[in-house]
């Protein structure tokens, strides 16, 4: 296939290969201490078809979430059942291919355009092999397909909730998956942007592709846009089929939607349970397979009374005309051969109406073959005349591979999205540059020109002190306060196969080292010459350098601890590490000053090797006596040191050489990025 014809594919063709996902006697269960286990779902049972547009509904706490967890494949732990694709078991890393989980909330990058947003996509989810002329093709294509093109050039943090709703949309249409999860996409919409949002995922779905959407509680117009219901409660299937069958359906169960109310409102209700026990009956219809068999009966007789009298389906609000054929229609009671499962139900309802036998029948594989309660189905997927994107257009080079890009171009692309976003970032950027003058500013100024003068060699330790002490949380709070945001992004994205952890760590630790490289040198270069330190160009250097490191350990300290920790913690917990690294420095008291059983920790704060490093730089190396002529006007009565060696003793220092300290600060630096690699990664196979 060459490339015009590949873009040709993705704007007009339908799909050639469509991929349906069927899951049988699901079970999931949590863990609650010493309460045992909880069972969230029940054995349960069902298909989703790719030309159609699934609902899953239910009460809140009846297992939707955790039901397209398991099916989009983001839980896998402690999850009993299997899950098909187009009859075949589920291989979890091709099924990462051919999927996406579009989450609740939209996770995109503040500071990047559309169109930036868009191209990253491309180069990430498409293969290498494709050129930059077809990317660029297949992005405008969706872009103006999804209604964009006036936005292109606007960065995310300013589109509206629609737009935003959209982009997500688009950035995974690159590749065009054939399954795709969405969590409440609605949510957050006003109501045109939600009928605009779900019209957009039918015209996707007629394209098709299999579209399963979780949604709570969608208006009278929103709902007869779904062809699928999937309906839980308490961890039950109580329906599931064409929404159009809902209403008679309930009709079969002497549950009578009211005229000009909402049927998903009043399906709602009936599963909170607001009418009775009416949902326990539904769910053992829906465990024993009659609710399929009278859902078939429902689409292939009944509605044949509806649509030879109009060509469209029958609206899901006629009940009274759905009611009229179910009690008029003699051959429901005589010659259907599967209308005898109607009475059936309200028998085996009536016969049980405690909760033990579904509660028993939940703990065995359920007895229905799936060539029964899911007939299949192998008429062609409808189109309308709109145009619609396929979902077979983007094949994959190598099936082995578990990214479309390789290693090298996923770094690349990360790496330049990230210094894109710290450079436009205003508080991780432009307010740690003003910051980093103005303390140092201040700083050189309480601190003039001590450098050199033996009554000041205190003054110039807490100088060195709250040098580092600034340097370091400077560098750690940003982290901190933005890292945590950015995980759900990482986890949104690597999930869906765009990038490797690897990759995204990498580009993510150094996209941010020339800037904690840069701030560090401004600051040192303000303070070093404005209070007086050696003029010697070593000196100088060295004490950059310590600086520097100083910065890219406390960033690095910060990295671990917003990898590890959600945004309310790390707030906290980023200062509060800071206290015992800086009370274990070596300023506020000296080693042998600390009980000997904690001793240990000196050694492992890291300020601890700044701080005697630093003071090596300025008054080690041979350096020349100090003044202790001069002495500032109402100076406290300090003792002149006016020896270098006086000094460290003074400040018990230790005499081993400074390059130690510096080889410890990148131990330091290189441990906590690979812990916190590690970190990461454990995180995401927690998050599976």
């Amino acid at each position: 296939m060459n490339e015009n014809n590949e873009v040709q594919l993705v704007a007009n063709m339908e799909s050639k290969e469509t991929k349906n996902l069927l899951f049988r006697d699901m079970k999931y269960f949590v863990i609650q201490g010493r309460a045992g286990k909880k069972l969230i779902l029940k054995g349960i049972s069902g298909e989703f078809r790719a030309g159609e547009l699934s609902a899953i509904m239910g009460p809140s706490g009846a297992g939707k979430s955790s039901l397209m967890n398991i099916l989009a494949g983001y839980c896998t732990k402690n999850v009993i059942g299997d899950v098909y694709v187009s009859s075949l078991p589920r291989n979890m890393q091709q099924f990462r291919k051919m999927s996406c989980y579009i989450m609740q909330d939209d996770l995109l990058l503040p500071h990047l355009s559309i169109d930036e947003a868009m191209m990253c996509s491309a180069n990430l989810k498409l293969s290498d092999k494709t050129s930059y002329t077809t990317k660029r093709k297949i992005v405008d294509n969706i872009i103006n397909l999804l209604g964009l093109r006036e936005a292109v050039h606007t960065r995310t943090s300013q589109l509206s909730g629609g737009q935003k709703k959209r982009l997500a949309i688009a950035q995974e249409l690159v590749n065009n998956p054939p399954i795709m999860f969405f969590d409440e996409p609605t949510s957050g919409l006003d109501s045109a942007s939600c009928f605009h949002c779900i019209s957009l995922l039918r015209r996707l779905a007629r394209g098709g592709r299999t579209i399963i959407c979780t949604i709570h509680q969608p208006s009278a117009k929103i709902f007869e846009l779904f062809d699928h219901l999937y309906f839980l409660t308490d961890g039950h299937c109580v329906y599931r089929g064409p929404v159009s069958c809902l209403v008679p359906y309930l009709a079969t169960q002497n549950l009578i939607c009211p005229p000009y109310h909402n049927p998903a409102d009043y399906f709602m209700e009936v599963a909170c349970g607001e009418y009775g026990d009416h949902y326990m009956r539904l769910a053992m219809a829906a465990r024993r397979g009659s609710l399929d068999e009278v859902v078939n009966y429902l689409k292939n007789k009944v509605f044949c009374s509806l649509t030879d009298n109009k060509k469209n389906e029958c609206p899901i609000h006629n009940v009274q005309l759905i009611s009229d054929i179910l009690l008029s229609t003699e051959d429901i009671s005589k010659s259907s051969p599967t209308s005898f499962y109607l009475p059936i139900i309200k028998y085996d309802a009536e016969k049980s109406k405690s909760s033990n036998e579904l509660e028993k029948m939940q703990e065995s594989p359920s007895h229905i073959e799936m060539s029964v309660l899911l007939p299949q189905s192998n008429g062609p997927v409808h189109t309308t005349n709109q145009s619609i994107i396929s979902s077979d257009c983007i094949k994959y080079d190598d099936p082995s591979r578990e990214f479309a890009a390789n290693q090298l171009t996923q770094f690349r692309v990360l790496f330049v999205r990230n210094v894109f976003s710290i450079m436009r970032d205003s508080t991780l950027t432009h307010l740690r540059f003003v910051s980093h003058i103005v303390v140092g500013i201040l700083i050189g100024l309480l601190y003039f020109r001590i450098g050199n003068l033996g009554y000041e060699v205190i003054s110039n330790a807490a100088f060195v002190f709250f040098t580092l002490l600034f340097l370091m949380f400077a560098a750690l709070m940003p982290t901190v306060l933005t890292f945590p945001l950015e995980i759900s992004i990482f986890f949104r994205e690597h999930l869906n196969s765009w990038y490797s952890l690897k990759a995204y760590y990498m580009a993510k630790s150094l996209a941010d080292v020339p800037f904690q490289i840069f701030f560090p040198i401004v600051y040192a270069s303000i303070t070093y010459w404005m209070t007086g330190q050696p003029k010697d160009a070593l000196r100088f250097i060295l004490f950059l350098v310590i600086s520097v490191l100083t910065s890219l350990v406390g960033q690095s300290l910060g990295l671990v601890i917003g990898t590890a920790t959600s945004l309310q913690v790390a707030v906290f917990l980023g200062p509060v590490t800071g206290i015992p690294i800086l009370l274990f420095s070596g300023f506020f008291l000296s080693l042998y000053s600390i009980p000997k059983y904690l001793q240990w920790i000196s050694f492992l704060s890291f300020t601890r090797y700044s701080f005697s490093g630093a003071l090596k730089i300025l008054y080690g190396n041979n350096r020349t006596d100090l003044d202790c002529i001069r002495k500032r006007v109402n100076q406290m009565s300090y003792p002149c040191l006016g020896k270098p060696a006086l000094i460290f003793q003074a400040l018990n220092i230790p005499d081993y050489n400074v390059s130690i300290d510096l080889s410890a600060l990148c131990i330091f630096f290189i441990f906590l990025r690979i812990l916190g690699y590690y970190i990461l990664r454990w995180r995401v196979r927690r998050r599976r």
